[in-house]
């Protein structure tokens, strides 16, 4: 007679595995948000953070809390976003957009820009002050969207710690700006508030990549710093999503670290500025226009 099977010996870091991809399953089924196909060590990492600073020991625990805490759910996405950037980031892009980018979309009457992934909005105020400044932003309406919806609160406060500004002032500076940063904000104890009037034509709305469709028709879409954080199947899906977004000729602007060369899409778009992810629609081999 064979005797039954002894216990399945599992290493720590299997049985990790195995709590992360049940807890993964349940905020899918308990709420509908699918983040199976992250990147899983990109994932797996914020998972293991969240435990560390909700101090609950295993995944075990964050995944009860997370089927029947309903507060719960905004602290798990904040935990597994990345709402990480800082005004102007990579200046080089940014003065890129101004000198490449903006004379083209200054042809048109009226545009259409996408920030999507916008995170805490440092990059969705930038964008606004270049445009300012390039005498574009009265004819422009920005959506600037996440799945966060603590990020979008934060991001409409325009509230930010005032250590930031010597760096995001050198940022702008770097990018082209043609005033003070100062100029764009006031300073009162040790936060800086941006202008309200740079959110006079920006829209914050919820949107996920990973589930939602085209969000609106634009004549420029950035996405800076998501993509890396997604498998590749849906960084395929994602960048046929921009695609679909983009009047034809419109532009696309990803981060430094991210790529179009071995997508789908790829066949699609010709570089504007390829050290710096900068992307027009339009075939390779037949041009733009």
């Amino acid at each position: 007679m064979n005797k039954p099977a002894g216990p399945v010996r599992t290493t720590d870091t299997a049985l990790e595995d195995i709590e992360v991809e049940l807890f993964v399953r349940a905020l899918k089924l308990r709420h509908g948000y699918d983040f199976s196909q992250y990147a899983p060590a990109s994932l797996k990492r914020r998972v293991l953070q969240l435990v560390q600073s909700q101090q609950s020991g295993t995944v075990s625990t964050l995944t009860t809390r997370l089927l029947h805490e309903p507060g719960f759910l905004p602290v798990v996405l904040e935990g597994l976003s990345v709402p990480v950037s800082e005004m102007f980031r990579d200046p080089d892009v940014f003065l890129a957009l101004r000198e490449q980018v903006f004379p083209v979309l200054a042809s048109y009457p009226q545009i259409n820009i996408w920030q999507a992934g916008c995170a805490h909005g440092q990059e969705v105020y930038s964008l606004a002050i270049l445009l300012e400044e390039a005498g574009l932003y009265e004819r422009t309406q920005i959506y600037a969207t996440d799945f966060n919806e603590s990020a979008l609160r934060h991001a409409q406060e325009g509230i930010y710690p005032a250590r930031e500004a010597q760096l995001w002032s050198r940022n702008y500076q770097a990018a082209g700006g043609r005033h003070s940063l100062a100029d764009y904000y006031s300073a009162r104890y040790e936060l800086i508030k941006l202008d309200q009037r740079l959110r006079r034509h920006v829209t914050f709305a919820n949107h996920n990549l990973v589930a939602d469709e085209v969000f609106c028709e634009a004549h420029l879409v950035l996405c800076r710093n998501v993509l890396i954080y997604f498998s590749d199947p849906l960084q395929d899906r994602t960048l046929a999503l921009f695609r679909d977004s983009l009047v034809r000729g419109g532009f696309l602007c990803l981060g430094t670290r991210e790529s179009l060369d071995f997508s789908p899409a790829a066949a699609d778009f010709t570089p504007v500025n390829a050290p710096l992810r900068i992307y027009r629609l339009g075939s390779r081999t037949t041009g733009v226009d």
